[in-house]
């Protein structure tokens, strides 16, 4: 069996403090609720998250996938990238996996302090909290079946980040939350199976600088039911929402911690300048 290609040297921000972060996920008490929302089914909806605080999803009524989007707060241009994380870390993100930024700053903008599902890799390769896939959105919905159907998960992170003046073009490919994929073993195609979550199971993160976090309430719910294909249907009956807290973390557990600068790489891409 080939190693992983990406392999970090000693000391490299891969190599997370796990005792740092076990605590932060393991210590509940000193925790403040600062801010709380739902996402109700087929919707998306935005909200801050400060550095230094913990973000928590919760299926708070039952198996549900939710579609996850993360910029810097102050700078959209900085953004959640989706294959550079699936790379340096798993296809399917796990606690201690960070959140990695895009180039030019390619940082840790949040790291997975918490998953009450912690689901492993099962018999078909699955796994869950996906990378692999991205959100559904419109187009390819278009041309599968040939219908507009803007019932999607693209669509609702555009409306949801609207508010923050950022356009359809600022929406980027998605941690699927709660959803368990992976790839056929003959022809290493996507697939996806139910659900796992229960009502009460969480997935949360710590923000490692301010966020900006996205979530759709995934149209196709606890993924059931096809929406493509010869038994496609309307998985309207297995749509739930998803509910989303933002916590304080208690001062003393924060100490040491700073917020991690952007890269440090200062080269010129081999170009000569001047």
């Amino acid at each position: 069996m080939p190693d992983p290609l990406y392999q970090p040297k000693a000391g490299s921000p891969l190599s997370v403090d796990t005792e740092f972060y076990g605590q932060l996920g393991s210590t509940t008490s000193g925790r403040m609720l600062v801010d709380q929302l739902v996402v109700p089914i087929r919707t998306g909806k935005a909200w801050p998250v400060p550095a230094g605080h913990i973000c928590r999803i919760v299926a708070i009524e039952g198996a549900q996938v939710g579609d996850l989007n993360l910029w810097n707060l102050h700078n959209p241009r900085e953004r959640f990238w989706a294959s550079r994380t699936k790379q340096l870390h798993s296809a399917h993100m796990r606690v201690h996996d960070r959140f990695w930024s895009c180039l030019p700053y390619l940082r840790p903008m949040a790291t997975v302090i918490g998953d009450s599902i912690n689901y492993g890799i099962d018999s078909d390769g699955g796994g869950c909290h996906d990378l692999l896939g991205t959100r559904c959105d419109p187009y390819v919905h278009q041309l599968l079946t040939g219908e507009a159907w803007d019932v999607c998960c693209h669509s609702n992170l555009v409306r949801a980040v609207a508010p923050y003046r950022l356009h359809e073009s600022d929406v980027h490919d998605v941690l699927n939350v709660f959803q368990v994929t992976g790839l056929t073993a003959d022809g290493h195609q996507y697939f996806v199976k139910p659900c796992p979550a229960k009502q009460g199971d969480y997935f949360e993160f710590f923000a490692e600088i301010d966020l900006l976090c996205a979530l759709s309430a995934c149209p196709h719910g606890d993924m059931t039911v096809d929406t493509w294909g010869p038994q496609a249907g309307d998985p309207l009956t297995v749509c739930r929402p998803l509910g989303v807290e933002v916590h304080r973390v208690a001062p003393e557990l924060l100490q040491g911690w700073q917020a991690p600068p952007v890269s440090d790489y200062r080269g010129t891409h081999g170009m000569r300048l001047g």
